[in-house]
């Protein structure tokens, strides 16, 4: 049967038998489908996704007059309907759709101002299908016109929020936050946990680790605000995803003193409960459950840049060192604050482990600012995620992380900020004579120390679970001196009272 088949088909002209082995060949290759198509603006950028049954390959072209972006999906077809597609507020004018070499699918969006778009491939994983994502940043490049080459590494974009820019950059500063003055808040850098399509673990009733985790970042941050000498920053403040790699780099580009990663994970058994501390493990980590989610978040961003201290002018082996050295200082660090950390939710919530655990998260790969990553809870857990959906409870949480921050800080406080001692020069005494006076101010031409010790009056805001004693202990001055110094006739404090705290 096969034979009587082929034997018309040679006899017809070679062009005729090409188009249709051509045809054939297109047939087996044509295996993806796009199931959906979801379009959403981000903060400054529109991303769009393309929900697949299948891997594919790409082509993207960003074309001018008019503007527009044309990818062509190679055999595959369109599902998904392109009406009713919410473009409001984007760059893009219309969707449209064909076919080309009679089997590829062609999508062409319109736009109405220049983008610069960023495109890549998010391999099918556990409840999400092979994706296709183009982000169209609203910063374009000078060049009106310019071609991506199929499935390459686009040229990495910056998207740092206004509302995370320092003042110095904001008032038309081009670099980077300069070294603050003396007595600069302490700055924390807080980061909320995935966001757009990345929506994390789920929980019951739709609940998403996404919303959670912004929900508590807003909270953390309003509270470090509140109290005098700390100020707060958050890597995303809506919902939208930013790259893991960059979350650590805008900590380090604001000069954050730290960075808190907030998440509420799951896991494969419904009955693990408990808050977490993770600190970065340099040799790997130190139990299934840390291993299990630092996988499951590292693998949430398969694109990201390489970030790093500027070594260009440092011998290779020196250069290693260096980092090396600053790396494991930084973990040094990043275990302390979170073990004080730990050790204030443990007043709230049961902990998971009893230690800071240690696992290779990229998010705290970061070589000089210490990081934690505070797992708040299991959203797979129905007791948990009923509480991390409570307001009260994640008030509580902000609070509780926020007394451990600031309990590391008091014992170790960031050189030149407010919890800092007073500067002095070479540590020479000061006198009240003229010759002790000019010898200061000569060795003070060569070189300033920073005091560690507190000598100055400072205020304390009172938070949920503070005692007098606590916070005596805090700032190891002596209770007594606490109630003199603010007319106290009791040792009771009240939530969001402010105490000054007598120098040492």
């Amino acid at each position: 049967m096969l034979l009587r088949f082929l034997i018309p088909i040679f006899k017809r002209p070679l062009r005729l038998v090409l188009c249709a082995l051509v045809f054939c060949c297109v047939d087996v290759a044509q295996a993806a489908t796009v199931k959906t198509l979801r379009i959403w603006r981000a903060e400054d950028y529109t991303r769009v996704v393309l929900d697949l049954d299948a891997p594919v390959r790409y082509n993207l072209v960003l074309a001018s007059n008019p503007t527009r972006i044309i990818l062509d999906v190679t055999g595959s077809e369109l599902k998904a309907p392109l009406t009713k597609l919410p473009l409001a507020g984007t760059p893009i004018e219309i969707v449209r759709s064909s076919v080309v070499n009679d089997a590829d699918l062609r999508l062409v969006f319109d736009l109405k101002r220049k983008v610069s778009p960023k495109s890549f491939v998010l391999k099918k994983t556990e409840g999400n299908d092979d994706r296709l994502v183009l982000d169209l940043f609203d910063a374009a490049p000078a060049s009106s016109t310019a071609t991506v080459a199929p499935n390459s590494e686009p040229v990495n974009i910056e998207s740092v929020m206004e509302s995370d820019i320092p003042a110095t950059q904001k008032s038309g500063d081009t670099s980077v936050a300069t070294e603050a003055k003396s007595g600069r808040p302490i700055l924390i850098a807080v980061d909320a946990g995935h966001g757009g399509a990345d929506s994390g673990a789920l929980g019951p009733k739709n609940m998403r680790e996404k919303d959670v985790t912004l929900a508590i970042a807003k909270e953390l941050v309003r509270v470090i605000n509140a109290q005098p000498g700390y100020s707060a920053r958050l890597t995303r403040n809506g919902d939208y995803f930013v790259e893991l790699q960059k979350r650590r780099d805008l900590a380090r580009d604001m000069k954050a003193d730290l960075f808190i990663s907030i998440h509420a994970d799951s896991f494969t058994d419904s009955s693990a409960y408990g808050a977490s501390v993770f600190a970065l493990s340099r040799k790997g980590a130190t139990s299934e459950m840390a291993r299990f989610l630092a996988q499951r978040e590292n693998d949430s961003d398969l694109i990201g840049r390489v970030g790093g201290v500027s070594l260009e002018d440092k011998d290779p082996q020196l250069a290693g060192v260096l980092v090396d050295l600053s790396m494991t200082s930084t973990v040094n660090s990043s275990l302390q604050v979170g073990s004080n950390v730990l050790n204030s939710i443990s007043t709230i919530a049961p902990l998971h482990a009893k230690h800071v655990e240690q696992a290779g998260f990229v998010v705290l790969k970061s070589p000089d600012v210490p990081s934690i990553l505070v797992e708040t809870g299991f959203i797979s857990n129905a007791a948990e995620a009923k509480k991390l959906a409570s307001d009260d409870y994640r008030e509580k949480m902000a609070q509780a992380v926020f007394k451990g921050v600031r309990q590391y800080f008091a014992q170790h406080p960031p050189a030149s900020s407010s919890s800092s001692a007073t500067v002095v020069a070479e540590r020479a005494p000061v006198e009240k004579n003229s010759a002790a006076k000019n010898a200061v101010e000569k060795s003070s031409k060569k070189k300033i120390i920073v005091e560690p010790h507190p000598s100055l009056e400072r205020k304390h805001v009172v938070i949920s679970g503070d005692t007098l004693t606590d916070i005596a202990v805090q700032y190891k001055v002596s209770a007594a001196k606490i109630r003199k110094a603010n007319n106290m006739k009791n040792d009771v404090v009240k939530l969001g009272q402010t105490l000054k705290i007598p120098a040492q």
